[in-house]
């Protein structure tokens, strides 16, 4: 396989290789290759291709297997092409599908996606009937977003252009997606001036555009978040996404939402102080990941009538079972100090050999303490380590 730092090494031309009849021939007869008998695979067809595009239709057969896992559908991911650093920062499809759809809500027919990636967003938008330009700076990852475009039939309302987004004109668009690179050499990229482009630009960007939508990390701290936007985090199956910063729309400035998928299930934020600290009721509430990072847990604790089993820690504990969207509760039939032995014990008295451990403001790590207790028995439990009022505690129930 050629080594991608030699200088005579091109990516595009061997990506363009794999959409020959050879290399879509290869593809087709290493799909859903086992990773344990790749080497048998590989060894078998170099007697009759080109060790590079084996390789290359292999490494298509493991990223189209981790897509269909992770993000797109089976039937989407086994004709689409990615490379690895984009399959990573790609958008999961039901998350792509959420956004767009919330664009045509707002009357959007025509949308710049700045930052397109292998095109996961584009592909949402075009097949929600709105008009994409695609803008990308690496030639590699152009031409993988153009093989997806024309892969799933959508060509004619994605346009995939090679350019610096900084430079791009997107006065003749209805609306701004921008979605900057957090990942780089080293992996995940923290620091938003570090995004390429920075934090900074895209927010310009975005402001300046009649409507637009700035896809950033969830991590983002609210400092950073300007006021003139509506800032939006969004969960799929409890888990954790991405945030979006909205221009634009109509909406509040300094607005917070948290949407949870499927659904939607969106949470407003209305202000509220924070809820009061209160001792451990019968019931625990979990606010979902998205409520949290929206900083939503007081609505919760609200809805539910219930307080804060500690300042810093985002549970919320009731008297009362009440229902609510936005976070999973559990019935609480034990509180105790944190002391392994003691849990240990009563583990083994109620026979408990299914134990979920959860944990919030506590340095031990499940399976060390799932090691340590050596559940056994046919009942099931769920412990939780956290901060009571400050000190180091367990709580244990079960899932309501």
């Amino acid at each position: 396989m050629n080594d991608p730092t030699d200088p005579t090494h091109d990516p595009v031309r061997a990506f363009a290789a794999l959409l020959t009849p050879e290399g879509r021939a290869l593809l087709d007869e290493v799909r859903g290759t086992d990773p344990a008998k790749e080497l048998a695979v590989a060894t078998r067809l170099r007697r009759d291709h080109p060790a590079d595009l084996v390789s290359a239709a292999l490494g298509q057969a493991r990223l189209r297997q981790r897509a269909a896992a992770a993000k797109f559908t089976p039937e989407d991911a086994d004709r689409m092409f990615f490379t690895p650093n984009g399959f990573e920062q790609s958008t999961r499809t039901s998350v792509a599908t959420y956004r767009a759809a919330r664009l045509l809500d707002l009357g959007v027919t025509s949308v710049a996606d700045l930052c397109c990636g292998i095109g996961g967003d584009a592909i949402a938008l075009a097949r929600a009937g709105v008009r994409v330009l695609a803008v990308d700076r690496d030639p590699l990852t152009v031409a993988v977003a153009r093989a997806n475009a024309e892969a799933l039939g959508l060509a004619e309302l994605i346009e995939v252009r090679e350019a610096d987004v900084t430079e791009v004109d997107t006065s003749a668009y209805d609306a701004v997606f921008v979605d900057p690179a957090r990942r780089g050499g080293r992996g995940r990229i923290f620091d938003p001036e570090a995004y390429s482009p920075p934090l900074s630009w895209a927010i310009g960007a975005a402001t300046t555009a009649p409507l637009a939508a700035l896809k950033i990390a969830p991590g983002v701290p609210h400092e950073a978040i300007p006021a003139a936007a509506e800032a939006e985090w969004i969960s799929d199956g409890g888990d954790v996404k991405e945030a979006v910063l909205w221009f634009g729309t109509g909406v509040r400035a300094g607005a917070v939402r948290a949407t949870l998928l499927p659904g939607p299930r969106v949470l407003h934020g209305r202000g509220l102080p924070d809820p009061e600290v209160r001792s451990v009721g019968r019931y625990l509430y979990e606010p979902d990941g998205a409520v949290i990072r929206a900083h939503l847990v007081a609505e919760v604790a609200e809805e539910v009538g219930g307080g804060l089993v500690d300042e810093t820690i985002a549970y919320v504990t009731a008297d009362e079972l009440r229902p609510t969207a936005y976070a999973s509760a559990y019935e609480i039939t034990d509180q105790l100090p944190f002391r392994v032995k003691k849990l240990k014990a009563l583990l083994r008295e109620r026979e408990v050999g299914v134990l979920t451990v959860k944990k919030r403001g506590s340095a031990v790590e499940p399976e060390e303490l799932r090691r340590k207790v050596k559940p056994q028995g046919p009942n099931s439990a769920t412990v939780f380590l956290t901060r009571v009022a400050g000190a180091p505690a367990m709580l244990i129930g079960r899932p309501v």
